[in-house]
């Protein structure tokens, strides 16, 4: 594979390789890979393209949400569960209530299925699901979560496919779990595999719509509890809350009901849930929304109302939707943007100061005229003033400096864009890519720049070409410069 232009910079240094045996033994140990294929996991749901924009997660769905063992007290950071904190793959964090294909969940009773690249010793699989009254809008943390497994399944330490350790193919057996009576309409599902022979689980993100009837037998006079409306998120004057009615995987706009915010009090919790639900009953159809007073009726409160429907609705559930506008006194200003920036052998810094009065996470990115990232940096601003740097390897030229930040509410979302040029000079090696980019495809001849070890590294010829896109958070033996085995697949430049 060849570059379009020339990327470069010097190279000092060696590091000795070891043997090809070691190598494969090191990756035998600690390479297991895997995805959750039935329902489809969110990167799997990628591969499939029923999810968009997902970047690498889409051909590797198999390495998406590797990180330690022993989930809720380890395993990823809140806000970067779907990841596993890897920032490769750092798109499969992106939370709303709708970025995501949502898979039906018509049956409770439901089976749950994974597919293995790279089979290991099973010690057991996991699964979580959202609490009710879960917000969509927020990042995934464990307080989103039950944090006690609806459904566990021991792996007894046995390879969990027909074949031996480190083979592929489907699971064995697929796991019978029972999705909880009191979960309807959209929820995410954390499936859990933890391998025995590692320090390492796969933590796989399925996103769902429950569908299937609330365990719930219809009351003496005919009302049938549904869903709940657990507030939990504060709005602001111009927000609005909808309550939106499904039979089956179908919504129904008889009865959805809507309700706007108009002041900061009425945006509490407890109070948005009392409105919406006294609209619903006053709506006077076949759906109330409260809690059973001491005569028994149904009567709204402020806090966690209960959805009652009538048979004859065919309403099988209830999801909120929350639609939440700009903060008008919000803002991102972005200042000391140089139109140019100095090189000095392919590398440089792109700096300038971003001012904010929100709590914002900011990813900021260097694209050259090709629309490549050259550079890139995430850093989170707690309403002040402060110098973002991005340090960027490329060649001199016409670049974008692109600017993509949210406030931690979920609420805000400002993106800006600046055109700058790099000058000076490039330097002595052209390479290909930089470590990780597109290294699902890294072949034999590839020129890799490592921005570790600021240096370029070489794919050797097959039979050794297949280890250089091996590499995952907890198995990097062949990480080009860093892995302990790196130099049984790659020269290094000088």
């Amino acid at each position: 594979m060849t570059s379009s232009r020339s990327r470069s910079l010097t190279l000092t240094g060696c590091v000795s390789s070891l043997t090809l045996m070691a190598a494969m033994f090191a990756s035998q140990q600690v390479a297991a890979h895997g995805y959750m294929d039935s329902p489809p996991s969110r990167a799997y749901a990628c591969k499939q393209k029923l999810n968009a924009n997902c970047g690498p997660a889409e051909y590797e769905p198999q390495t998406v949400g590797e990180a330690p063992k022993g989930f809720p007290a380890l395993g990823p950071a809140d806000g970067k569960i779907a990841s596993g904190e890897n920032t490769m793959f750092a798109a499969m964090d992106a939370q709303s209530p709708d970025r995501w294909h949502l898979t039906e969940i018509s049956n409770r009773n439901t089976e749950f299925s994974w597919f293995f690249t790279a089979a290991h010793k099973t010690t057991k699989w996991e699964y979580f699901i959202t609490k009710t009254g879960w917000n969509p809008n927020l990042p995934l943390t464990r307080d989103a979560f039950e944090l006690t497994p609806f459904c566990s399944v021991e792996g007894g330490g046995a390879v969990p496919i027909e074949g031996a350790a480190g083979g592929n193919g489907q699971i064995k057996q697929k796991h019978a779990c029972t999705i909880p009576g009191d979960r309807s309409g959209h929820h995410i599902i954390l499936g859990a595999w933890t391998v025995d022979d590692t320090g390492a689980s796969f933590y796989d993100v399925v996103d769902v719509n429950v569908t299937a009837e609330a365990e719930h037998e219809p009351d003496p006079d005919g009302w049938k509890r549904v869903s709940e409306l657990a507030p939990t998120q504060a709005l602001l004057p111009g927000d609005s809350v909808k309550a939106r009615a499904f039979t089956g995987s179908s919504e129904s706009a008889e009865y959805s009901f809507s309700v706007g915010i108009d002041s900061v009090e009425e945006g509490k919790p407890q109070n948005w849930s009392l409105k919406l639900a006294q609209a619903i009953n006053a709506a006077d159809k076949s759906v109330r929304a409260g809690i059973r007073n001491a005569e028994g009726n149904i009567e709204p409160i402020k806090g966690t109302n209960i959805f009652y429907v009538k048979p004859e609705t065919g309403v099988t559930s209830y999801q909120m939707l929350t639609t939440m506008v700009p903060d008008p006194a919000a803002y991102m200003h972005v200042h000391d943007v140089k139109p140019e920036y100095a090189l000095e052998k392919g590398k440089g810094n792109v700096g300038f100061t971003l001012m904010t009065n929100k709590d914002i996470n900011v990813d900021a990115t260097v694209y050259d005229a090709n629309n490549k990232s050259v550079g890139t940096v995430k850093q989170t601003l707690n309403a002040s003033t402060e110098q973002v740097i991005v340090p960027v390897i490329s060649a001199p030229g016409v670049h974008t400096l692109k600017l993509i930040a949210s406030s931690q509410d979920g609420r805000e979302n400002f993106q800006e864009a600046k055109s700058l040029n790099l000058t000076g000079d490039g330097a002595e090696h052209d390479f290909d890519a930089v470590f990780p980019e597109g290294m699902k495809d890294y072949k034999a001849g590839i020129k890799v720049l490592h921005p570790q070890t600021n240096k370029v590294y070489e794919c050797k010829p097959f039979p050794f070409s297949g280890y250089c896109s091996q590499y995952s958070k907890t198995a990097n033996g062949f990480e080009p410069g860093v892995g302990s085995n790196w130099a049984d697949a790659w020269t290094e430049l000088k």
